[in-house]
């Protein structure tokens, strides 16, 4: 029998106020009436807003996990912690690579390094990403498994520091048997990822953050959607609600020391992607067809499901069409929301 519940927990969401991490705090404090959470995160790539604040079992704390004000403020009294903060995403991390270190890799090291002889703690779940460890493959794609090896070449700084997450998971599990279950996500999409959402990063993808809000605005405005490479590569693109999911079974079901791919375990084209979203949006966008970008060589791919059912419980539950319905209401509901945050960047790039 899987657990589901986390009863009276303390938990800590280490950037708690992005997309997936603000999805995670909404489901932990609604499913679980006794279990107080502490939302961290420094707001780069996210908004305050995102968070019930007015929950009082929820504590926000606004800083780097780096930072040791806010390191300070973490002791060993806590149940579980999941560690979601990253430098959003790859086109960033590309344009500056220090600061993908200084938000990504460094933060991992600091709070494992921080935690490692807590007694309490149960689970320490790290977010990791498919694409680090997947096939570098325009072909027919496979389904990735669980493996322990990763190829060398790496198509971003972003790809490089969550594999450098999971050796740290596995480093400090080993040396300081610090509780570690490392969860490789796929394409995440749902509602509350606001474009913008954050500081400016220095490219226009601070903006157009990942290609399904992206193409859903401009599905909506009647913009042309972009098709990098005629749209060939594919992606195994799952609802934010289903993560949280695997997120809380990795936290409650999973073994010390191990991965999980929490995915859909089936793969869709951009290409078909988009014409989904222009379709279920009722658009009169058409697609604009694009060169590949040079850094991106992740062709095709999608994740193994089997030992997440197996081990620890987890299969996702929405399919596409009825994410993407979900998604298209909340971003025409929310839609002055989102233009105002895109707005703040007005002043680096005429969007």
């Amino acid at each position: 029998m899987f657990e589901t519940k986390f009863n009276q927990s303390k938990v800590i969401v280490v950037g708690g106020a992005g997309f997936v991490g603000s999805n995670l705090v909404k489901m932990l404090l609604n499913n679980n009436p006794e279990t107080k959470v502490v939302a961290i995160d420094n707001l780069m790539s996210a908004e305050k807003e995102n968070l019930p604040l007015d929950n009082n079992r929820l504590t926000f704390i606004q800083g780097s996990i780096a930072d040791q004000v806010v390191l300070d403020q973490i002791n060993d009294d806590v149940d579980y912690i999941f560690h979601l903060a990253t430098y959003h995403g790859n086109q960033s991390s590309i344009h500056d690579p220090l600061a993908d270190h200084a938000n990504n890799t460094y933060t991992t090291l600091r709070l494992m390094d921080w935690v490692k002889h807590f007694k309490n703690l149960k689970k320490l779940v790290y977010s990791s990403a498919g694409c680090s460890v997947a096939e570098k493959t325009f072909d027919e794609a496979k389904a990735t498994t669980e493996q322990e090896f990763t190829n060398i070449k790496h198509d971003s700084p972003y790809s490089i520091s969550k594999i450098i997450g999971e050796f740290y998971s596995v480093y400090y599990h080993n040396q300081h048997q610090l509780p570690t279950v490392r969860a490789r996500f796929q394409n995440v999409y749902g509602p509350g990822e606001v474009l913008g959402a954050g500081q400016w990063r220095g490219t226009p993808a601070t903006i157009w953050r990942n290609v399904t809000p992206t193409f859903i605005y401009k599905a909506i405005k009647g913009i042309n959607l972009p098709l990098e490479n005629g749209g060939v590569a594919s992606r195994d693109f799952i609802f934010v609600d289903d993560i949280c999911r695997g997120l809380i079974a990795c936290a409650l079901n999973g073994k010390a020391g191990e991965v999980y791919n929490i995915a859909s375990g089936k793969d869709i084209t951009i290409a078909d992607w988009a014409n989904t979203i222009v379709e279920t949006a009722g658009s009169t966008s058409k697609v604009e067809l694009l060169p590949k970008r040079a850094w991106d060589n992740s062709g095709k791919r999608y994740g193994s499901t089997d030992k997440s059912e197996k081990e620890i419980g987890f299969k996702a539950e929405v399919d596409y069409k009825e994410g993407l319905k979900k998604v298209i209401s909340w971003t025409k509901e929310n839609l002055e929301r989102i233009e105002k945050t895109m707005k703040k960047h007005e002043k680096f790039l005429s969007i």
